[in-house]
């Protein structure tokens, strides 16, 4: 821990990170984040739904390129908090040589990280201080670990909505795809658009900054490349475990290969 510079928090503003650690019954957050995750539960129940369907939807899409598609090098920006059942751990159970690096901008994220997300003697975890709107800088680090001529797997879960013009976000994540080889995937989910005072708390200066898309716009994420059965969908419907009957949520997600 002495290699790296003492974090800094910013606890006057909620942050998106330790919010969704609130929401998942997590204890890495600040009063902020507590009590704005709580204004925002009165005005729309379903985000703590929202927030336990996206990680199992991570669980499913590492499970399945790691496993079927036989993806070895995983990106993985916005990665949050670390929880059970983390993209690395995923991974590299299911292939030990699996090199995974993690990307966020909260110093708390970075310090549990650090201390938390350890992976296999026979793989690589690694983690980058960057934000989503530099991809250079996420790109440069991530080359330190990744082998960018071979097909690697980038997760974007819960990120791009951080970016507050689609277009820009349009071009951040072409910009990390244009990087990575064919054969490569990206795995993308996001919030869809709820009422005007949601997203007025989301959105406004006393928000986490989080901008919900309509489900057209999450579909245009993945243009150019082939989408994965069963396509664009509410998140708990993305291959669901058999047997189940999951309710549509304000929440849209896909996984699509680079061809």
């Amino acid at each position: 821990m002495s290699d790296y510079p003492p974090p800094t928090f910013d606890i006057t503003k909620p942050h998106s990170a330790r919010v969704w650690n609130y929401w998942l019954g997590g204890k890495d957050y600040f009063e902020v984040d507590r009590e704005y995750g709580d204004r925002y539960f009165e005005m729309y129940p379903e985000i703590v739904e929202i927030a336990r369907v996206g990680r199992a939807f991570l669980r499913r899409a590492v499970t399945h390129l790691a496993g079927e598609a036989g993806i070895r090098q995983f990106l993985d920006i916005g990665t949050g908090l670390p929880t059970m059942e983390n993209t690395h751990e995923i991974a590299q159970r299911i292939a030990p040589d699996a090199r995974v690096v993690y990307v966020d901008n909260d110093p708390l994220v970075l310090l549990h990280a650090r201390a938390l997300l350890v992976g296999t003697s026979e793989g690589a975890t690694a983690y980058i201080d960057a934000d989503v709107h530099d991809p250079e800088k996420i790109l440069a680090g991530a080359a330190e670990i990744l082998d960018f001529t071979r097909p690697v797997g980038l997760m974007l879960i819960g990120i791009m909505g951080n970016v507050a013009d689609v277009d820009e976000a349009y071009a951040i994540v072409r910009r990390l795809l244009d990087e990575v080889p064919s054969g490569s995937y990206l795995t993308l989910g996001d919030g869809t658009v709820l009422d005007e005072a949601v997203r007025a708390l989301s959105e406004g200066p006393d928000g986490h900054g989080y901008y919900n898309r309509s489900v057209e716009e999450i579909v245009r994420f993945f243009d150019g490349l082939e989408l994965l059965e069963p396509g664009v969908v509410s998140t708990p419907l993305w291959r669901p475990a058999p047997g189940s009957a999951p309710a549509a949520l304000d929440a849209f997600c896909g996984v699509a290969r680079k061809l």
